[in-house]
């Protein structure tokens, strides 16, 4: 059954120069439980597909639905909320508030679903992935590779159905690479569903797929 229906989607921006395509007729299914690798160069369409994945960012036309709710369709309120229920998303910066400490990071998720009693699940969460004695520390006090463990347990926090992970491995020196890829192939082995971006081999020997993007289209030959 599939969990992410992307139907000819494009995304075009307006420029000086004319009009460029991010993304140019994308047509995808992906199923339930699957990890789906999708590799390309920078400036591929990659972030821009988990953003509209995610409902963070309308196509210009086509359709994109997560379960069995189609995103757009949904107002900008509706569809947060609907994201924060159903979809996790990891970038690649991080996006970590600095003035909170990580366990008040982990809980914003949750809060801006309207959940406030989540404090043992972030506990447990950030004990699962090595961050128990980080809890009340500041991101400025942490490696990149914790950071990144930080972003994943905000994203496991409610317990969604996809994570979408947006080059989480870019910034990392490959033990942490490795370490972030394990994480994110456990919540595959649960039965989630995991599309990470990438340009690089790390997340491509735990997925079950892998999709190439070239200038906005699908390379059916990569």
């Amino acid at each position: 059954m599939s969990v992410i229906l992307v139907t000819d989607v494009t995304k075009a921006y307006t420029t000086r120069a004319g009009q460029v395509k991010a993304l140019d007729g994308i047509s995808l299914e992906i199923a339930e439980g699957e990890f789906v690798a999708v590799r390309g160069p920078s400036g591929s369409g990659k972030t821009t597909l988990l953003m509209a994945i995610a409902g963070m960012l309308r196509p210009t036309s086509g359709t994109v639905k997560v379960g069995q709710q189609e995103l757009y369709e949904l107002n900008q309120r509706d569809r947060a909320a609907y994201r924060a229920k159903n979809i996790g998303f990891v970038f690649q910066m991080f996006h970590l508030v600095p003035y909170l400490n990580i366990s008040e990071n982990v809980l914003l998720a949750p809060r801006i679903a309207g959940a406030n009693d989540r404090q043992a699940e972030a506990a447990r969460v950030l004990d699962q992935l090595g961050l128990a004695d980080r809890a009340t520390h500041k991101p400025a006090e942490l490696s990149a590779g914790e950071k990144q463990r930080t972003a994943i347990a905000r994203a496991l926090l409610n317990r969604p159905k996809v994570i979408l992970a947006d080059e989480p491995t870019g910034n990392l020196d490959p033990e942490n690479a490795d370490t972030v890829v394990k994480y994110l192939a456990d919540f595959q082995s649960q039965g989630g569903t995991v599309v990470v971006a990438t340009h690089g081999p790390a997340a491509e020997a735990s997925a079950t797929r892998v999709i190439q993007l070239r200038e906005g289209r699908l390379d059916d030959g990569g």
